[in-house]
């Protein structure tokens, strides 16, 4: 049952699912007074006291929910690392710090903020995220600090339950949840005294650029969207890596899932699916010597990264199997940049949703000689010059 989970959905990052392939005291942050002040605005001053009664049961205070009233916005504090710990070198041209803001779920989420070190007037603004399965020390905060090296204010944030942002059970995704965070994030920038409510972009990278296109046919804020190395999610869990898995598969693999969440609760934790190997045998497809490449060396590696490390739950994938994204896709009216590697085996992901968006301000951009994670981290092959075209023009329509 653990290899059939593995080979199917149990892992459902686009790393963690290759992997099953082939094998398969930190201080609390200080804030800055003017995060600080942004927080307060989004809390009632006088939330201390909910009209939900509080019993004891136990040793553990029970809330009583159903009578409670609030619907205050609550920001949870959360312990955020000091130290710079990212995989890249911080730019003496940005201003760098950690900022927090909640999601509708009530899960705090942690972000590094951008922005350049000289500016006047408000600025326009991006959120990033991005891989799936990657934290905001890996590739999104590459984006972000390149992007306000260039005049952008930029957040790259967590999604709910991994990295430093909040939510339990760790390790799990949700499409529904995820795209939240994406409109969280649109929330916190919405409301910056130096950012102009109506430039603001988002960029998604892998499995991240399909909840960002997802994000744009919802969320009328967003001017732009840029999807970097795209990943259907919800195609690839259920069809598996180039569409292989057919009906009866997906039959064994919802078997193998409902079974998983049996053992699970009858065992009162959850199964991890697995990360990625440390050493890939010769026989593996290209594509998996890349995320190794990637996520397990000096190049990518990051403690707090899934890919990296452990891996999904086993049972993180039910709701992207169970979904399609993109059913709204031709409904998009702003403008949205698809860039993926020719040589990149995920690239009929971009093909496929170029097709449903509609209008002439969307563009799908190829990459010679490109593959998959080269659009991660890649300095020289990264098109950031077309990036920051791309948002400007759509900035100005």
């Amino acid at each position: 049952m653990r290899k059939l989970l593995k080979k199917t959905l149990a892992i459902t990052g686009c790393v963690a699912m290759m992997a099953s392939m082939t094998a398969c005291g930190a201080k609390p942050e200080t804030q800055p007074e003017a995060t600080r002040q942004t927080e307060a605005t989004m809390q009632t001053e006088a939330t201390a006291e909910t009209e939900g009664q509080a019993v004891k049961e136990g040793d553990a205070m029970a809330v009583n929910y159903g009578n409670m009233k609030d619907v205050s916005i609550k920001i949870e504090p959360i312990e955020l690392t000091e130290e710079w710990d990212k995989v890249f070198q911080l730019s003496d041209e940005v201003n760098h710090r950690k900022v927090t803001f909640a999601n509708h779920f009530g899960i705090t989420l942690a972000a590094d903020l951008y922005e350049p070190m000289e500016y006047t007037g408000k600025l326009p603004a991006i959120a990033v995220c991005g891989p799936f399965g990657a934290v905001k020390e890996q590739s999104s905060g590459l984006y972000a600090q390149e992007l306000a090296k260039r005049g952008f204010l930029a957040i790259a944030f967590d999604p709910s339950f991994t990295g430093e942002s909040a939510g339990y059970p760790r390790d799990f995704n949700s499409p529904d949840i995820n795209i939240e965070d994406y409109q969280a994030a649109i929330d916190f920038l919405s409301i910056q005294e130096n950012v102009d409510p109506e430039k603001i972009g988002i960029i998604g990278i892998c499995g991240w650029g399909g909840m960002a296109v997802q994000t744009a046919a919802l969320d009328t804020r967003i001017k732009a969207t840029a999807a970097m190395t795209m990943y259907d999610m919800s195609r690839n869990t259920a069809l598996g890596y180039f569409d292989s898995v057919d009906e009866e598969g997906r039959y064994e693999a919802r078997i193998a899932y409902n079974r998983q969440r049996t053992e699970d609760y009858k065992n009162g934790s959850y199964t991890m699916g697995g990360g990625l190997p440390e050493e890939v045998p010769e026989e593996a497809p290209q594509y998996v010597k890349d995320y190794v490449a990637y996520y397990k060396t000096e190049r990518g590696y990051h403690p707090r990264s899934v890919n990296a490390n452990n891996g999904w739950a086993a049972t993180a994938g039910g709701s992207l199997m169970n979904m399609r994204l993109f059913e709204y896709a031709p409904e998009i009216r702003s403008a949205v940049l698809l860039v993926h590697g020719e040589e990149a085996h995920s690239l009929m992901y971009s093909q496929e949703a170029y097709k449903l968006l509609q209008g002439d301000n969307k563009e799908l951009m190829l990459i010679p000689g490109a593959s998959h994670t080269d659009l991660y981290d890649q300095m020289e092959i990264i098109p950031f010059d077309k990036l920051e075209t791309f948002f400007n023009n759509a900035f100005t329509q």
